[in-house]
């Protein structure tokens, strides 16, 4: 069965965005960026709400990046190559190839969609990330934390959960972040 990975950049205090709904503060360097890029080459399909899938559909045009560093054209291409799937009530189509809507979310399927995967999925954006936690659906937890204090704003983690994890890897990089990656044990 394949493994749903929630994977996200948040502040030391553990945010992922902050009470104006920033995140430029969070913004991968060439060493980050090309470790994630390591990461979601296992990534078959993501999982997105609406509002995150708007933010990152602008990696559907690798051509787009064409005058951007390597690592930044290879995040391109992972993107165009994976199988999306958003859940959204107001979305009317896809702005994205390989890319279904669904209306809610329905943990039954999700668990189906794990168990048929040939790869990994990720699942992103807190909310839809925090309904897959109660669900008991998210195998692993990926955080970059970035040495920065946000004061509040959208948690990476929903405050309504308990959870028992097992520290699989962790690796610092030059500019201060810091990767963890655990195993959910719950």
């Amino acid at each position: 069965m394949a493994k749903l990975i929630y994977s996200f950049i948040m502040s030391l205090d553990g945010y992922v965005a902050d009470r104006d709904g920033r995140f430029d503060w969070g913004e991968p360097d060439e060493e980050v960026h090309t470790f994630v890029n390591g990461l979601q080459r296992e990534i078959g399909t993501y999982l997105f709400g609406r509002r995150l899938y708007e933010v990152m559909v602008a990696w559907e045009d690798p051509s787009a990046f064409a005058q951007e560093p390597a690592y930044i054209q290879d995040f391109a291409e992972l993107w165009k190559a994976a199988d999306k799937v958003v859940f959204s009530r107001t979305l009317d189509r896809p702005s994205s190839e390989r890319t279904r809507i669904e209306r809610e979310f329905d943990a039954g399927a999700v668990r189906q969609l794990k168990a048929d995967a040939g790869h990994d999925l990720a699942v992103g954006g807190p909310e839809l990330a925090a309904a897959a936690i109660r669900a008991g659906l998210v195998d692993e937890f990926q955080m970059f934390i970035s040495p920065v204090a946000v004061g509040g704003g959208k948690k990476y983690l929903p405050e309504d959960v308990r959870l028992r994890l097992e520290l699989l890897e962790e690796r610092r990089f030059r500019n201060g972040v810091v990767f963890l990656r655990y195993a959910n044990r719950t």
